[in-house]
């Protein structure tokens, strides 16, 4: 059997109710939140706390109790600032099988991140419901095809091989998502499946990630709900020196400010801690 033809859905797991699509969760009058699951050895955060399959079932099942409404798995580090190591297509199968259609099971949408399009075929054929996809269709020209065919929601999130701190990091953001989206376009993916992401840390300087979140809103002519990840990310260190796993406080500020621009989904490692800070912030700006 091909790696390309293996199956991610290899374990057996308790039935749950059918999860709400991304659709409907978007209609809903808040922020949703994207839990992250790591299943690898290498992720800048947490990298080997849930390479066994139990740990990140648990872990899963425990960000849905916190109020997570998607999970996002990735078999492949994609850590920004480079020094990930490369993952063979049968390798990030493999990590996947014994783990994706279990937590499929839990009741809330699978993402899968992943950059490549035969572990997102495989991954949708075990239960993911939305790609991931940290290149945004323009690194596997397979990708598109997969996510048309599937007729599912796609994150396009923005990338560059190297920061470089001379550009306008708007001005390319925008340059990107446009081929992007006509690539999407192309392929037949319906524009309402469509979640922009300007990829926080990934090609940016630390200074960028901060301005791409103070002109969040710039994003808005596009049209199109835009998540923002900047969990955990190095321009917090930049700013306040912490190791990864205490920079939570600047998540929540980073975030906060992100929903204020206009951001529709938070992507986030500590989920509980998230859903409590965008609660409290929604019931303040009620409070008005």
């Amino acid at each position: 059997m091909s790696p390309a033809s293996q199956s991610v859905s290899n374990r057996p797991h308790a039935a749950a109710a059918a999860p709400g699509t991304l659709a409907q969760l978007l209609r809903a009058d808040r922020p949703i939140v994207m839990g992250i699951l790591n299943v690898t050895p290498d992720s800048f955060s947490d990298g080997g706390r849930f390479l066994d399959p139990d740990a990140a079932i648990a872990h899963a099942r425990r960000m849905v109790a916190e109020g997570a409404d998607i999970i996002d798995i990735g078999a492949e580090s994609t850590r920004p600032y480079g020094s990930a190591v490369p993952v063979s297509l049968g390798e990030e199968i493999q990590r996947l099988a014994p783990v994706l259609a279990a937590v499929a099971g839990l009741g809330v949408p699978v993402s899968i991140d992943t950059m490549k399009a035969q572990v997102a075929a495989a991954a949708l054929a075990a239960g993911a419901s939305i790609v991931n996809d940290v290149w945004g269709l323009q690194r596997d020209p397979d990708m598109a095809g997969v996510v048309a065919q599937h007729a599912v929601p796609v994150v396009l999130m923005h990338n560059r091989e190297t920061a470089d701190p001379a550009i306008d990091i708007m001005a390319d953001i925008a340059a990107f998502f446009a081929r992007s989206l006509a690539i999407a376009e192309h392929a037949g993916i319906a524009r309402d499946r469509i979640v922009l992401d300007p990829g926080i840390g990934f090609g940016k300087t630390p200074e960028q990630s901060m301005t791409v979140i103070a002109r969040l809103d710039r994003l808005a002519k596009f049209g199109l709900p835009v998540l923002v990840g900047a969990s955990r990310k190095r321009f917090i260190h930049w700013v306040a020196p912490a190791p990864p796993q205490r920079r939570l406080g600047g998540s929540l500020a980073a975030h906060l400010l992100a929903v204020a621009g206009g951001a529709r989904i938070i992507r986030a490692h500590d989920v509980a801690e998230t859903v409590q800070a965008l609660k409290v912030a929604a019931a303040i700006r009620a409070a008005r």
